[in-house]
């Protein structure tokens, strides 16, 4: 079993990934990133002689664009798509989760994300949280996180965690961050979520925002810290009776600070804005103040 890592070149480099696991019944894949970059994650199968109709799976961490907008692709040239039963209906009607985008991105939408497709429900695959699916001899474990969507899966597989958002964001030497964008996130939902992890002792963690880290245990660690971090920084604001806007603005100096510094690297600001955007976490920790914390 071979394991690589494509960088779907996002606007930059590093920023997301999606992961080749090849196998006797041919190819897998964990993440496909968005439909933009779908001509880029195709360059890549070529590199490794393999074209989309070869991939049998496609195994999405959860249903948010960066990590699922290009499986319709897939399940087009024959591929089942396994998913996080919550968001199995969306992936056969992405409707709403469109609209729901484009209340965000406004016209940056295409842009950004390109077209989204409904997948046939044949083509779909919900999965159980724990349940084992085998390709062509690897075992891929399907694993419920919820926390920072309630749609949302990392996979085992031989010790390897595939880990979507609930494992964090970590660019080369940069800081482990919480991505915490509206609407679904729920602080205490997801330390349990890491608590579930760590009791996995994965032997590597592999990173849609991006990368392999061998250091799983310190890394979940500084990852809940900072989660918690964040959480206090934005309810301490809500309880002073800032505006809403003023918290984001501030909020975005405050995380550009904390990457200055961790690192000396200043083109990582970029790849952590096309990962995480600043201005999206703020608004998801508010909303989770104002529904789980009455603040």
């Amino acid at each position: 079993m071979k394991v690589h890592v494509l960088d779907l070149n996002f606007f930059a480099s590093e920023s997301i990934a999606s992961f080749l696991i090849e196998t006797t019944d041919g190819p897998i894949l964990i993440e496909t990133g968005p439909d933009t970059t779908y001509r880029n994650i195709t360059a890549s199968l070529k590199a490794f002689g393999y074209a989309p109709k070869d991939v049998r799976g496609v195994f999405v961490s959860h249903i948010h664009l960066d990590h699922a907008g290009a499986a319709w692709h897939f399940a087009d040239e024959g591929a089942t798509i396994y998913v996080h039963a919550n968001g199995a209906r969306h992936m056969a009607d992405p409707s709403k989760l469109f609209a729901s985008a484009k209340q965000i991105y406004k016209d940056d939408m295409d842009r950004l994300w390109g077209q989204l497709k409904p997948i046939p429900q044949d083509r779909i695959h919900p999965t159980g949280d724990g349940e084992r699916i085998t390709i062509g001899g690897v075992t891929v474990q399907a694993v419920a996180t919820p926390g920072h969507a309630s749609h949302h899966n990392v996979y085992l597989v031989d010790g390897m965690m595939f880990t979507g958002d609930v494992g964090g964001i970590r660019i080369k030497d940069g800081p482990i961050f919480a991505p915490t964008p509206p609407p679904d996130i729920n602080v205490e939902v997801w330390q349990e979520s890491l608590r579930k992890m760590r009791a996995l002792r994965p032997d590597a963690l592999y990173l849609t925002h991006f990368g392999v880290f061998n250091d799983a245990g310190d890394h979940l660690r500084l990852l809940e810290d900072m989660l918690l971090q964040w959480t206090s920084w934005i309810g301490d604001r809500l309880k002073q009776g800032r505006p809403d806007e003023a918290i984001v603005k501030e909020f975005e100096d405050y995380f550009k600070g904390i990457i200055e510094k961790t690192t000396r690297d200043k083109g990582l600001f970029e790849r952590y804005e096309l990962a995480d955007p600043a201005y999206m976490n703020a608004p998801g920790l508010i909303r989770y103040w104002r529904k789980f914390r009455s603040a």
